[in-house]
């Protein structure tokens, strides 16, 4: 069972179709988050170093022209949809942490925000709710995409390299490898949350010197 599914999965990554198939993954992961995107690349770099196919090089192409032309989508949606976006339960709060983060470090929690999980969709929602300029969101979100593509790629071409002949083992060291990272960035991230917390106590009472 195992082998039939892993030469189907091989058929599909060595077809010439896999590319537009990223394409549309990583575009779609721009404004539909539960899109497997990055798995999907993290599969096509395992495919490319333990088979040859797909082409790592294009792979990275492919998903971050995808990453790019989604983020846009995003974009172009918080433009026309900011009211509710702020007014929305669930959107609210990460349209205000999105929005927050903005003003701290500009263009550059773009870049930041494409490895937080759920954080690009709302970035990218906000910065067009705030009419963030698009030429300079062009700029930052071209970094983002381009490193997002080498990062996931290059993740997935590790464990396949490491396990040649077994990429379900290198697929899984590829997962790993990625959870993994996500997780540290999270845990510094609630750290650095912790410190900027500051304790409110209630003022201590004066103390009198005794007569």
């Amino acid at each position: 069972m195992t082998h039939a599914i892993l030469d189907v999965v091989q058929q599909v990554m060595s077809s010439p179709w896999i590319y537009l198939a990223l394409f549309a993954l990583a575009m779609l992961d721009g404004f539909f988050p539960i899109v497997p995107a990055e798995t999907s690349v993290i599969t096509a770099g395992v495919f490319a170093a333990s088979t040859g196919a797909p082409n790592v090089a294009l792979v990275i192409v492919v998903a971050a022209l995808g990453a790019f032309a989604g983020d846009h989508i995003s974009y172009a949606i918080g433009r026309t949809t900011n009211d509710k976006l702020r007014n929305g339960k669930r959107s609210g709060k990460a349209f205000a942490w999105a929005e927050q983060a903005l003003a701290e470090r500009g263009g550059l929690v773009l870049v930041v925000a494409r490895y937080i999980p759920g954080g690009r969709t709302a970035c990218t929602l906000t910065m067009g709710a705030v009419a963030y300029p698009r030429r300079s969101f062009a700029f930052f979100d071209g970094i983002a995409a381009s490193s997002w593509a080498v990062y996931s790629a290059l993740i997935g071409y590790v464990g396949g390299a490491a396990f040649e002949h077994d990429p379900i083992k290198g697929l899984l060291l590829g997962l790993g490898i990625a959870v993994t990272i996500t997780v540290i960035v999270e845990v510094v991230r609630y750290a650095r949350r912790r410190r900027e917390v500051v304790p409110q106590s209630p003022e201590a009472e004066p103390a009198y010197a005794a007569d």
